[in-house]
């Protein structure tokens, strides 16, 4: 196998695979409504935040010399309003035979505070390739998830209903933290890849971090006064293809995540492992957005912890 076809696999994985513990409700593998209220609890930031991306390392034949990029991601929501997100990035790759591929992807989600409902929408340009695109809604219905896309085509399908959403991932993350569980298993749907895909995550949870502590590369964000207050922890996430687990055994992940979560939904230091090469995030911008007193009135409606 050419060290072209596996960077240009690579490439595809990184333009097609949203950021899920970025771009972040609904029931845990507990299982009821119970199991999302015990989780309601942890706010969430609204904020801007910038990472600088470049290459940490190049596997194998991958042939990646070099990455360059910046991802903007803008959070913000309540339990009562939803969770709104965008986020952006671009990347550069620069080959072997000194060839450059430009990635440009936009992903946009809104997930309701209780955990019922996930609209996505993503774009992704890769090289000279035409634009992919995916559009649809997840559902939450009793013990199911029905799932309608529009693109990339037109279908409509369930999901068993101990799948998670990624904001509620990263919810579920930090509360584990807090209990001092290092292990957290979920099967999480974000509307990657090609909108159809659920993966098993596996979360493995360092030791808390006090937020008076910048560590050795301090940034905008552990230098906000936001956020100085605000307990950290080394967290990596692996994702592994649901269908291609059961049906081969196969343990290796998709891709994996490393990074230090503030128990805000804040994250830094961030590790993107693609297999052929891995990435290093580093916040180069950080903003505190004002919470906007909007509500949507069907989610106010339906979830307790508004009225």
């Amino acid at each position: 196998m050419s060290g072209g076809f596996l960077l240009s696999r690579s490439m595809w994985r990184l333009g097609r695979l949203s950021l899920a513990l970025l771009v972040g409700s609904s029931l845990s593998v507990m299982g009821g409504s119970g199991a999302a209220e015990a989780a309601a609890g942890v706010p969430f930031l609204a904020h801007q935040a910038l990472y600088d991306l470049s290459l940490l390392k190049s596997r194998g034949s991958a042939g990646v010399n070099g990455a360059r990029g910046q991802i903007q991601y803008d959070f913000s929501g309540t339990d009562c309003q939803g969770y709104s997100s965008d986020f952006r990035q671009v990347s550069e790759l620069e080959s072997g035979d000194g060839k450059n591929t430009l990635i440009a992807q936009r992903t946009m989600t809104w997930e309701d505070g209780a955990g019922k409902s996930f609209r996505f929408k993503s774009g992704v340009v890769l090289g000279s390739n035409e634009p992919a695109a995916v559009d649809g809604v997840a559902e939450r219905n009793g013990d199911h998830i029905t799932v309608k896309l529009k693109q990339p085509v037109v279908k409509t399908f369930t999901l068993a209903g101990a799948t998670v959403f990624p904001t509620e991932l990263i919810r579920r993350v930090i509360a584990a933290a807090r209990e001092g569980k290092s292990i957290l298993e979920l099967p999480v749907y974000d509307g990657s890849d090609n909108g159809e895909k659920v993966f098993n995550t596996t979360t493995v949870i360092g030791r808390p971090i006090p937020g008076d502590r910048a560590g050795a590369a301090p940034d905008p964000s552990t230098d906000s006064d936001a956020m100085k207050s605000q307990t950290r922890w080394p967290v990596t996430v692996s994702y592994y293809d649901r269908a291609a687990k059961a049906s081969s055994g196969d343990q290796t992940p998709a891709y994996a995540m490393s990074f230090e979560l503030f128990e805000n939904g804040v994250s830094r230091n961030l590790v993107l492992d693609y297999n052929d090469f891995v990435l290093a995030g580093k916040v180069g911008k950080f903003d505190v957005k004002q919470a906007k007193d909007v509500k949507e009135a069907k989610v106010v409606k339906e979830n307790k912890a508004c009225k």
